[in-house]
């Protein structure tokens, strides 16, 4: 089969199975759509493979056996399962060596781990087991805070727990207590000072592993011990410009479930100071009047200005009462709810979501949203990515400041930029076609008759070879037709150097003479003295090129020779 068929059995399915799992009733669409992409994507790499395989195995014959590196090489790096490479060879009698296959599969698996280990995170992820059976999970203050007090519980440097950090030094601290947030859920972790008496350190990030609470520092002051006092300061205008693109994340996930449906479901995001970009599921590119829509609901509730709310519950009691749960995601008992968007009022949308992320106050202090643009990022899953705040405002300044100087230069109010743009572009393309109408009469010899001394006889035939410039490679053809038609009988060759430097070059042949001389061999010969190879065609007509432009001359010479 050519086309998708598996994808027309979902509405049966769904029909047989909707009231037992209601979820599917409501993800029909999307359910037949991702299926029905899936089964074309399969299609094209099973008749990708396939040419593959039979170049592999050409010279292969009944009895014979593909290497095992090869089904490998198929498998890896074409995505061809060894089970069909196997279902296509048997029916040539040819066997798959599976030995070499599982070996390569081996050895594979053996370089990534192997790469795996050398990038450090196995020696990390190792030590923090360690520090977390050591002295416990870290308490985190940062909800209500972003200054507090802490005792030095761990240090950890180059993998390894240590005694101490010295100025100069760079490693992880880790305390009893700190508002820093750490990695996690998307949000990136936050950055600020750590001091005490003599000491002074520069968090550079922090992270999170097994409820440690890890400070990346780098030591500018004193030595930093075990059990020494320190006071703990977040870097507030990072973490506010966090907080914003973090609930602004919400809202826009909730924006894109009201304009393209209830399918949409969060695969993934990250959240930093400077931006933010959120991935779902769906299966095409979004409209520009849908991103529109979309950055216009979350304004909405920007302007709303309403509380953003915070509630502890228990997980089931959260997401009865229609919070939304990242899909795989694991949660403990207790969770943190964050709802935002006033219901009763003039917005558009509500958002109430399990989250650990840190979030502004109340929906105005996001300030403003600015979407950026929407692209694909996997099979099926889509990515926004968006401005917030001071972010929001700069790239809005510096829009108008493209637009204030785009006018200026055009002599035009700013309204009228975009029509003034096409008035030139459409000026442009005018000239540019006379420009190679202009080009493709004088290579003609200025005005479709060309002189005499142009035409040579070579061994009884009319033979025709002309190098030109300033003329576009798809014009080639034709003055290679209008010279036939000129001559009557006999071979053209119109070789032309393009503004890059390669050489394009097209053989005609009249069709008087196409019993004795083939376009499709003369231009093989024509394309290998401009450095190319190869060039097809009709016994008529064909076409080639290389690199070398500069050669136009061997190129014809190379076909009168061959005459």
């Amino acid at each position: 089969a050519t086309d998708p068929v598996i994808h027309k059995i979902v509405p049966t399915l769904v029909k047989e199975m909707g009231q037992a799992y209601p979820e599917l009733v409501r993800g029909e669409q999307m359910i037949e759509e991702t299926v029905r992409l899936e089964e074309q994507r399969f299609l094209k790499t099973l008749s990708r493979g396939l040419v593959i395989l039979d170049e592999a195995t050409a010279s292969l014959k009944e009895g014979d056996m593909l290497e095992g590196v090869t089904a490998f090489k198929l498998y890896d790096t074409y995505g061809f399962p060894l089970d069909l490479t196997q279902d296509a060879l048997r029916t040539r009698g040819i066997n798959v060596d599976l030995s070499g296959f599982e070996d390569a599969m081996a050895r594979q698996r053996a370089e990534a781990r192997k790469s795996w280990a050398g990038s450090g995170e196995a020696s990390e992820d190792k030590v923090w087991f360690a520090v977390a059976d050591q002295v416990g999970p870290t308490e985190f203050l940062g909800y209500e805070t972003e200054t507090a007090e802490g005792a030095v519980t761990a240090l950890v440097k180059g993998g390894a727990v240590v005694e101490e950090l010295k100025a100069g030094d760079e490693g992880y601290v880790v305390l009893n207590q700190t508002p820093f947030y750490g990695e996690s859920g998307g949000q990136v972790g936050d950055t600020g000072t750590l001091t005490g008496e003599g000491i002074a350190a520069t968090v550079l990030d922090t992270v999170k592993n097994s409820g440690v609470f890890g400070h990346k520092v780098k030591v500018t002051e004193g030595t930093i011990k075990v059990g020494t006092p320190l006071a703990l300061i977040v870097d507030h205008e990072r973490r506010s410009a966090i907080r914003a693109n973090h609930s602004a994340t919400h809202l826009l996930h909730e924006a894109l479930r009201l304009v393209l449906g209830d399918h949409v479901a969060q695969k993934g995001s990250l959240v930093s100071a400077d931006r933010l970009r959120f991935d779902f599921v769906d299966t095409k590119p979004i409209t520009p009047q849908e991103l529109a829509q979309v950055e216009e609901i979350a304004n909405d509730i920007v302007l709303q200005n309403s509380p953003v709310e915070t509630r502890l519950m228990g997980v089931e009691e959260a997401k009865e009462s229609g919070a939304r749960a990242l899909f795989g995601e694991k949660y403990g008992d207790e969770v943190r709810v964050v709802s935002m968007g006033d219901p009763t009022g003039n917005a558009v949308g509500w958002s109430v979501e399990l989250c650990g992320g840190t979030h502004v106050r109340r929906t105005g202090d996001i300030g403003l949203i600015t979407v950026l643009g929407d692209s694909g990022v996997a099979a099926g899953v889509r990515r926004i990515e968006a401005l917030t705040a001071k972010g929001a405002r700069h790239h809005a300044r510096a829009n108008t400041n493209i637009v204030a100087s785009a006018a200026d230069v055009l002599h035009v109010g700013a309204h009228e930029v975009v029509s003034r743009i096409e008035a030139l572009q459409e000026n442009l393309k005018k000239a540019e076609r006379s420009l190679r109408d202009a080009n493709k009469k004088l290579a003609l010899g200025g005005g479709g008759s060309a002189p005499a001394s142009a035409d040579e006889t070579v061994n009884g035939v009319t033979y025709v070879g002309r190098a030109v410039e300033g003329i576009s490679a798809k014009d080639v053809k034709g003055l290679v037709d209008a010279e036939k038609k000129r001559i009557g009988s006999g071979v053209v060759t119109v070789v032309l150097k393009g503004e890059d430097g390669r050489g394009t070059v097209a053989v005609g042949v009249t069709d008087d003479l196409t019993g004795k001389y083939s376009a499709g061999d003369l231009i093989k010969l024509a394309t290998a003295a401009l450095g190319g190879q190869g060039g097809g065609g009709r016994p008529d007509m064909a076409q080639g090129g290389g690199p070398d432009g500069a050669r136009g001359a061997e190129a014809i010479a190379a076909v009168r020779g061959a005459l």
